[in-house]
């Protein structure tokens, strides 16, 4: 069941908002209960098979959470516990996640054939493998105690989060869900959550999907060996870098939303990261409770930066690369992965240098901040590239492209120009498809985001480390009619877009 679609908006989640409403007189604990049962239903609506392997998870982290409690601390026996919860969730998620690139990688090496039968990957088995690793090392931490087996079932399985994220912390989510006033419904609560939901719909169906019809053929043909020129490889480069950006950012608006409907805050996911100006910047705004997760159980476990300059930036190349990795079994993520690693190092080291020369950040000004978003987003939207690809051949066919190695202009005769420039008229949809990308980068680099537009009411809580970034053109949602019949309107829009269901892309990682 997907957020996008019908059966959900009209359907699952008002069924969720009546149900919850009618036992809050019964108190907080059937509402956890039903939540919980709602959310493993949610879960179970795409393959009921998978139920067993959630609920196992489950099962299994919970027990072992409550024995690294109880083990002394500092001790042998919490330690061995620890990595006993840890291996054991890494194996489940490596197998189902990694065996076939694994197999697949070894007959590429020794010359064999890789296996035909695919093992299902659940979905979302990343994100609550993560969850409860990140529970069992606080645990061990004396940072988080066992909970009640309830709570802790929905803290796994709130459907809001539970197949792309949020990655949530203990200590974010089981207070609220133990404070008695989260559980009686408020008109704001509910107000507030389907203005964010609704917003996260159009960005969905109508911007990530539009962008979606140019960016698709390009990468297929790409895949079907077809060598782009330059202006069809940019068309389709930068329509698919906004399609991701706000297909990401429609999901984490919609999961927050949902969640707020029942009086429940999420941490912030998303934060305007186009308009960041460094890729470190980027990577504090870009999914920022992975990026929180891999700093904290997997970049300063590996030593952070106490080891030195050189140590430090291997502890970073090699989180990135992990990160990759995390992202999809390919080569091409991992490629990915160490592109933006190797950003980071670099960014670090230009801000030494700055350092040492005695340029203060900021100094340049609005020119300087406008060359760093630029610059920013071109390095983002290159390494989008294996990110999108099918393979290697298909990312340097369209890097070919996007430096012009295959010729700027379409077939001889194609006739069709954009702005003078012949473009052949076969991937690149010319003047529509240049206005569309206009668009859809002003909303980009000037409009506010939705936390911005939902200050007041505390939309999301802020992960440590990041910020909201100003707005360029300040708007402020207030419960008033006229964002009301906003919001009425831009449902319509929305709906008359839903012809058909298509999935969040971080669905498949």
């Amino acid at each position: 069941m997907l957020f996008n679609s019908l059966l959900f908006i009209f359907g699952f989640l008002p069924i969720c908002l009546l149900v919850d409403t009618a036992l809050a007189p019964l108190g907080r604990r059937w509402e956890v209960a039903f939540l919980a049962a709602a959310s493993l239903f949610f879960y179970g609506w795409w393959n009921p098979a998978c139920l067993g392997l959630l609920g196992l998870s489950i099962l299994f982290n919970y027990l072992v959470g409550i024995a690294i409690h109880k083990s002394p601390a500092p001790g042998r026996r919490r330690n061995a516990l620890l990595v006993l919860g840890i291996a054991a969730n890494l194996v489940v998620l490596g197998y189902f996640k990694y065996f076939n690139f694994l197999l697949g990688s070894l007959a590429w090496a020794i010359g064999g054939t890789a296996p035909d039968k695919a093992i299902l990957l659940p979905i979302g088995i990343s994100f609550f493998t993560f969850t409860q690793i990140a529970f069992l090392v606080d645990t061990s931490r004396g940072q988080a105690k066992e909970y009640d087996p309830l709570d802790y079932t929905l803290f796994v399985t709130f459907f809001p989060h539970l197949l792309a994220g949020p990655l949530l912390h203990h200590k974010e989510m089981m207070p609220q869900f133990a404070r008695l006033q989260t559980w009686r419904p408020r008109a704001q609560d509910l107000a507030v959550g389907l203005t964010i939901f609704i917003i996260g719909l159009c960005k969905k169906v109508v911007i990530a999907d539009g962008m979606a019809e140019y960016a698709n053929p390009v990468f297929a043909a790409v895949a079907a060996g077809h060598a782009p020129h330059f202006v069809t490889a940019w068309g389709g480069a930068l329509s698919y870098a906004f399609q991701l950006y706000f297909d990401f950012s429609g999901y984490s608006d919609m999961a927050i939303g949902a969640a707020r409907c029942f009086g429940i805050i999420l941490p912030l996911n998303f934060d305007s990261p186009y308009q960041s100006t460094d890729i470190i910047e980027f990577w504090r705004r870009w999914h920022m409770t992975l990026s929180r997760f891999l700093r904290d159980y997997l970049y300063i476990p590996l030593g952070g930066n106490r080891h030195g300059a050189a140590r430090r930036h291997l502890n970073l190349f090699v989180t990135m690369l992990l990160g990759g990795l995390w992202h999809g079994a390919a080569w091409t993520f991992v490629l990915w992965g160490a592109l933006h690693g190797a950003f980071l190092v670099a960014n670090h080291l230009w801000r030494t240098l700055c350092l040492r020369l005695g340029w203060r950040p900021g100094a340049a000004g609005t020119v300087g901040r406008i060359a760093g978003i630029a610059l920013t987003f071109l390095v983002v939207v290159l390494a989008w590239i294996p990110f999108r690809a099918t393979s290697f051949g298909a990312a340097t066919a369209m890097f070919a492209g996007l430096f012009g190695w295959n010729g700027f202009a379409g077939p001889e005769g194609a006739g069709a120009t954009i702005f003078g420039i012949a473009y052949g008229g076969e991937l690149y949809q010319g003047i529509d498809q240049t206005y569309a990308l206009a668009a859809v980068a002003l909303v980009t680099f000037l409009a506010p985001n939705t936390q911005q537009i939902m200050a007041r009411f505390r939309p999301g809580i802020v992960p440590p480390g990041t910020g909201t970034a100003p707005a360029v053109v300040p708007i402020r949602w207030r419960a008033q009619p006229v964002w009301s019949l906003a919001m009425a309107a831009a449902l319509l829009v929305a709906l008359s877009r839903m012809s058909g269901v298509s999935p969040f892309l971080y669905y498949q990682f």
